[in-house]
């Protein structure tokens, strides 16, 4: 006998690699969790006749003799898993897209992807394997779930690649589009105006990151949703959201970051949850609000390297001009250097910026006589040499601006500019 096996708070990822894992492993039985994400429970509630499954209290390990595992690299995230971890299984094969756990497979396939069904899509795609267009949507629902509708920094062409396969067999977007319908009511926005008032920002190791600590009763569905638009609102790097519930003395932990590098996954395993680098989530039990972000904070600060900053960045030295250089001088520098913006500095420090599309305004011959701080912009934008990328870039788009002169107690060290931004996004920095 054989059985499929996925994390608690079973979200659509886990739900279809279980249902696509029952495909490529046609004797074995589905075992669901009793916690499911809140959509998961709505769309099973609409197809209870499709899948069959067994339920996780009713499963009994003692007779299987090949457990496939879906979605989870770790035993502690499996229901069960006292008893399941125990089970003498002849062979035990994974399935996951997360950072390896304690689970110790004969044999895996395990990749940094953005979901785990489509790895299992793609060898029901090779196997020329069959399933219905409800299944397609399922697939389909599990991917844009965990991409992001395609737009996380995990995703990969594969997980594309499988989306668009999936359309042709049948996927109904509308339907996809309902059943991953956030779940945000007054409740969430209580919890997100709570966490904006009460919010606890530090820097660590460069970051910006967040902490927050709400008291929670009973079952509170739609918290990765508040925390995902905590993000967007809040602007930092990183956030953990601390949900406790005091009765059960237990709490959700939910963690966020806005780039890959941070890598959040890693902390949530170290509390017996999971995730990936940008977003995690753990139950922790008999331990303390203040306690586990303490925990969160040190994890943070061991994982996590410094960013990079603008002074990384940054040209040095910077090429000046002051307000009384003539106009005709101005461009022969730009003809010369191949530059497209100058900084104008006087004996008391930066005044202006000269450009090419300030230069423009001066073409004509009379007035190429004329002085720089003529045509200069005296609105100048400047950033410091400790600040982010993500924060010249935001200044960049704010003001549209080519460059940004990079300033250090009243001082220009250096500048840096859109093309050294797309250089940085696009990965073409040398090494």
């Amino acid at each position: 006998m054989e059985a499929i096996v996925t994390h608690k708070n079973t979200d659509f990822d886990a739900l279809a690699s279980l249902i696509a894992a029952a495909l490529l492993y046609p004797s074995a039985v589905p075992v669901f969790p009793r916690s499911l994400n809140v959509n998961v429970r709505k769309f099973l509630s609409l197809h209870k006749d499709h899948p069959s499954f067994q339920a996780a209290a009713e499963f009994d390990p003692g007779g299987i003799e090949r457990l496939i595992v879906v979605d989870t690299s770790s035993w502690n995230r499996i229901e069960g898993h006292e008893k399941i971890s125990k089970g003498t299984f002849s062979a035990i094969h994974l399935w996951d897209h997360h950072r390896p756990g304690d689970i110790r497979p004969e044999w895996s396939c395990v990749k940094q992807i953005g979901a785990t069904v489509t790895l299992l899509v793609g060898e029901l795609q090779r196997q020329g394997k069959d399933f219905s267009p409800i299944e397609a949507t399922l697939f389909a629902a599990g991917i844009y779930e965990d991409t992001g509708n395609l737009t996380f920094p995990s995703t990969t062409s594969e997980d594309a690649g499988a989306v668009a396969f999936l359309l042709e067999k049948g996927a109904d977007l509308n339907l996809i589009k309902n059943i991953l319908r956030p779940v945000y009511g007054p409740r969430q926005k209580e919890i997100l105006s709570e966490m904006l008032k009460n919010e606890n920002r530090v820097k660590l190791n460069g970051y910006a990151v967040a902490f927050n600590r709400i008291s929670i009763e009973g079952h509170t569905p739609g918290l990765s949703l508040v925390m995902d638009m905590y993000m967007e609102i809040s602007g930092v790097d990183a956030s953990f959201g601390i949900f406790e519930e005091p009765e059960k003395n237990q709490s959700i932990v939910i963690g966020r970051s806005s780039t890959e590098s941070l890598d959040i996954g890693a902390i949530m395993r170290s509390l017996g949850g999971g995730g990936h680098p940008s977003a995690g989530s753990a139950m922790v039990k008999g331990m303390s609000a203040e306690t586990i972000e303490q925990v969160c904070r040190e994890r943070f600060s061991a994982n996590n390297k410094a960013p990079v900053k603008i002074s990384d960045l940054m040209s040095y030295p910077v090429l000046t001009v002051s307000p009384k250089t003539p106009m005709w001088e101005a461009a022969m520098l730009f003809r010369e250097k191949g530059c497209t913006g100058l900084p104008v500095v006087d004996e008391h420090g930066l005044v202006g910026i000269i450009t090419r599309r300030d230069f423009r305004k001066g073409k004509k011959p009379l007035r190429m006589d004329s002085p720089v701080k003529a045509f200069m912009s005296t609105k100048v934008v400047w950033i410091s040499p400790g600040s982010s990328v993500d924060q010249a870039s935001k200044l960049m788009v704010k003001h549209d601006i080519g460059r940004l002169p990079v300033m250090d107690e009243g001082k220009i060290i250096g500048i840096v500019t859109r093309s050294d931004i797309m250089r940085f996004y696009y990965d073409l920095l040398p090494d």
